[in-house]
């Protein structure tokens, strides 16, 4: 397994003081993957399928096993329970999980003011708050699975293909939200095959090769 940054002004240096500093992180199926992510910055991974893009993410979120050393600002994540990582780095898959049946039952009251702002952004009402999960369309659950990840005010967002079931309208709002988060600090890590949105986000690319060989 090979990783190196592509078309990036900026080398990694691999700092621990930095948002997010990977050292060596692997699996049985894939790495070892060494990264850092600065405060306000957008990190985009790139690579053919089954390269091990969603497992790095995974992997960094403590969702996956692995092997490997995990910085947060500095911090090991050894050191921090696994219900407060996630909390502050948050994966957001694809096609996202729901556990209840209204987007609403997943969010905190203290959370509410900050939902009613975010759901305009994103072309949402707030009846959609309360519709059935599932009567929702693949798109409106992308884009409110994004509310959920920011109101949890997370420190690094790892975003798998967050526009995959998106319009082109309603992925440019998706894009306009995310560079407004990272010019308050949030450091973003994101998978998407498509490359003008690599280039509308990205400040730097990394291109995954290949997957681990057993």
């Amino acid at each position: 397994m090979h990783a190196h940054p592509a078309n990036s002004p900026i080398q990694q240096s691999l700092a621990p003081q930095a948002a997010l500093h990977v050292r060596d992180l692997a699996s049985t199926y894939a790495g070892p993957f060494s990264l850092s992510v600065e405060s306000g910055e957008c990190l985009v991974v790139r690579g053919p399928s089954g390269a091990g893009k969603s497992l790095l993410l995974r992997m960094i979120s403590d969702l996956d096993e692995s092997i490997g050393t995990v910085f947060l600002y500095g911090q090991e994540r050894d050191t921090i329970n696994a219900p407060d990582w996630r909390r502050q780095v948050i994966y957001q898959a694809a096609e996202p999980a729901w556990w209840e049946s209204t987007a609403a039952e997943h969010f905190h009251p203290d959370q509410r003011d900050q939902v009613l702002a975010l759901l305009p952004c994103l072309g949402l009402r707030e009846n959609h708050l309360t519709l059935d999960i599932m009567r929702m369309s693949t798109g409106e659950r992308q884009r409110m699975a994004l509310i959920r990840s920011l109101a949890m005010q997370p420190r690094v967002l790892l975003l798998d293909e967050p526009t995959a079931a998106l319009d082109a309208d309603n992925t440019l709002a998706v894009e306009a939200l995310l560079r407004q988060q990272l010019q308050t600090g949030l450091a973003i890590i994101l998978v998407t095959h498509s490359d003008a949105q690599a280039d509308r986000l990205g400040h730097r690319r990394m291109l995954l090769e290949g997957a681990k060989k057993s």
